[in-house]
């Protein structure tokens, strides 16, 4: 496996339970983790701090002006240096052509295939420095 060094994760999912237990298993697997209960809440983090992500964790049915495919979308636009991985236990639309960085993880789905899943994204993120480096200096 590709040495990545440390990751930043947002997690966004408004179900406390399932959110508060990616957080654990996130955090015990050493990622350093930040979480969202919407979408909206995701952006204000991102604006604030973006530059410090790697990857975004999304749920994509949420409550809120924004759901999870409205969020990748805006951050694949804005941040294109990070990766996303949505996921949802009912059918979405194809967005992993959309933007290089976003991926989908169908629920239920077993927390060790998440921990994979982000490393695989995290690794991809370090092959887009051109672009994470031109999205930086326009913010």
């Amino acid at each position: 496996m590709v040495h990545i060094g440390p990751v930043n994760i947002l997690v966004v999912e408004d179900d406390v339970l399932i959110r508060e237990l990616a957080v654990g298993v996130l955090s015990e697997a050493g990622f350093n983790v930040t979480e969202a209960g919407h979408a909206d809440q995701a952006l204000r983090i991102l604006q604030a701090k973006a530059r410090k992500f790697r990857v975004v964790f999304s749920d994509v049915q949420m409550p809120g002006r924004i759901d999870g495919v409205g969020l990748a979308l805006h951050v694949g636009t804005c941040w294109p240096w990070i990766g996303l991985l949505l996921t949802s236990g009912k059918p979405v639309p194809r967005l992993e052509g959309i933007f290089p960085a976003i991926r989908f993880l169908r629920k239920p789905y077993v927390l060790n295939e998440v921990i994979g899943r982000i490393h695989e994204i995290a690794a991809a993120s370090l092959k887009r420095p051109t672009e994470r480096w031109n999205a930086e200096k326009s913010q």
